[in-house]
């Protein structure tokens, strides 16, 4: 599975992005689809998860509320919606795959795409 993120920019705190992630392969309406996030001299984190059967999701808990994860097995793609954005949301994103339930463990990501900056104005 080869992923392409993108739909990163600059946006004023308060305002929305959608990312989007699109996955080459034929196999990929059988992953989860994760997001991660990198902020500059930081860890990467989790963000957000959609499981491929059941389409359950799985949310970091500074993004409940703000974000929402979706996918579309038609065009094999996930999105992620981010709206009230803060500061503290600015990184690079990137979008993963793996084929166990929506695991928020980074290291259970089999597949990696490259990042999506997005930075967040105060």
């Amino acid at each position: 599975v080869q992923l392409q993120a993108s739909g990163g920019g600059l946006v004023q705190a308060g305002g929305s992005l959608r990312l989007s992630c699109a996955a080459s392969g034929r196999t990929f309406s059988t992953y989860t689809m994760g997001w991660f996030r990198q902020a500059p001299g930081r860890e990467r984190e989790f963000v957000a998860a959609v499981s491929w059967s059941d389409g359950r999701t799985n949310y970091a808990d500074s993004v409940k509320g703000r974000f929402t994860i979706s996918r579309d097995n038609a065009k094999n793609s996930v999105y992620l919606q981010m709206n009230s954005l803060k500061s503290e949301d600015t990184a690079v994103y990137l979008c993963a795959a793996t084929k166990l339930r929506t695991t928020a463990a980074r290291a259970q990501y089999d597949y990696w795409g490259q990042g999506t900056e997005v930075t967040v104005s105060s």
